[in-house]
């Protein structure tokens, strides 16, 4: 049989708002008969609080508060407070949020440097780059077709055609090469 919200409460110093709002959103368990074991809610209340926005407050004295009744025999060991709703407990959710926001002011202090690049950026400058030399190269065989065929002899219509027709192919290879990161 643990303690009342109300009597909870009074024992841990806070109004039993607090408490009530504390057991809604399962900072702190409830026995099923609605009732607080306040060793178990004392543990809790303490591994999901933030330690900044404690209040320091009087400790009750122990004698002040009654025993709970058990029977004789072996006192069962204190069991550890059971794992926060989202599976951490407070101090490392603060420290996960803390070092994302070093994180992102340490590229913020990047960018204003200009030592990181926009990715968006930088892909479609790569996209323009690629096009650009790719344009260059469809139309390389019209423009020297005429001179290599007067040198080789043969008819420049041909060569262009054979020109335009190797680096087509070996433009569709370079587009079918996936980018090797590593």
């Amino acid at each position: 049989m643990g303690l009342s919200v109300r009597e909870y409460a009074r024992r841990r110093g806070v109004s039993h708002t607090a408490v009530r709002k504390a057991v809604q959103t399962g900072r702190i368990p409830q026995e099923p008969d609605g009732t607080i074991d306040p060793a178990k809610a004392d543990a809790a209340w303490d591994a999901r609080t933030d330690p900044a926005r404690k209040m320091p407050s009087a400790p009750v004295p122990t004698a002040a508060i009654a025993p709970p009744l058990a029977a004789p025999g072996p006192k069962p060991t204190a069991s550890p407070p059971p794992p926060a709703p989202s599976g951490a407990t407070f101090a490392q959710a603060r420290t996960m949020h803390e070092v994302a926001k070093a994180q992102k002011a340490r590229l913020q202090v990047d960018r204003l440097k200009e030592e990181v690049v926009d990715r968006a950026r930088a892909s479609a400058l790569v996209f323009k780059l690629a096009r650009q030399e790719r344009d260059a190269w469809i139309t390389w065989p019209a423009r020297v077709a005429a001179q290599m065929a007067l040198e080789a002899g043969i008819d420049a219509h041909t060569m262009q055609t054979l020109l335009e027709t190797y680096v087509r192919d070996h433009l569709g290879e370079l587009a079918a090469l996936e980018p090797n990161f590593r």
